[in-house]
């Protein structure tokens, strides 16, 4: 069922407001989410608010209304799943993206080089997301996208901490892509990605 107008605007602003509390740190790892306090800060009812936080419970940011700490167990987890999907996802691109998608995603492995971290973030997220819209799948699309929170905070780790070779990594899957060579797109794409795992593994706990 549809939420009215009005309802779907507070639970959106509560989602977001909470979502990015929890993305950029303020509300650390452990930290409890208590409803009422939250609808009094935002000014809405509490509906709203229990909604937003059902929503980041099943993206993975919540646990009993708890932010995470994800473990290595659950990072393996989330990485497995991203590694079958955008690899397939790699291998379709090749086969898919015009001239103006193939320019675009070199277009992001050049903010890569020069940007500024909220650039580079920005960019990272649109190259795997034109990969990602390339699979033609709906069904993978929405499995990945009902990840994306989750898989922000591991971006924001590689990018942050700057992590060798990501962006040449993009670049040679882009001129793989770019040849229309969907085997090589789809090993180098899950190469990319156990290399995403294992530095992200150093920053757990």
């Amino acid at each position: 069922m549809t939420l009215p107008k009005a309802s779907q605007t507070a639970y959106l602003q509560a989602y977001e407001y909470i979502r990015d509390k929890i993305l950029s740190g303020s509300f650390p790892g452990g930290f409890k989410l208590v409803e009422e306090r939250l609808a009094e800060e935002l000014g809405l009812s509490r509906t709203p608010v229990r909604e937003a936080i059902r929503k980041l419970d099943e993206e993975g940011l919540l646990e009993k209304k708890r932010v995470v700490n994800p473990t290595e167990t659950d990072l393996r987890h989330v990485f497995e799943v991203r590694i079958l999907l955008e690899g397939a996802a790699a291998r379709n691109a090749a086969q898919y993206l015009n001239e103006e998608q193939l320019a675009r995603l070199h277009e992001c492995v050049e903010i890569g080089r020069s940007g500024t971290k909220e650039e580079i973030m920005k960019a990272n997220f649109e190259f795997h997301d034109i990969i990602i819209q390339a699979t033609r799948n709906p069904v993978m699309v929405d499995i990945i996208d009902r990840m994306q929170s989750i898989i922000y905070l591991f971006r924001k780790t590689v990018v942050a901490y700057k992590r060798p070779f990501l962006i040449d990594e993009h670049e040679e899957i882009y001129k793989a892509i770019a040849a229309h060579d969907g085997a090589k797109s789809e090993v180098l794409m899950k190469e990319h990605l156990k290399a995403d795992l294992e530095f992200c593994l150093n920053y757990i706990g």
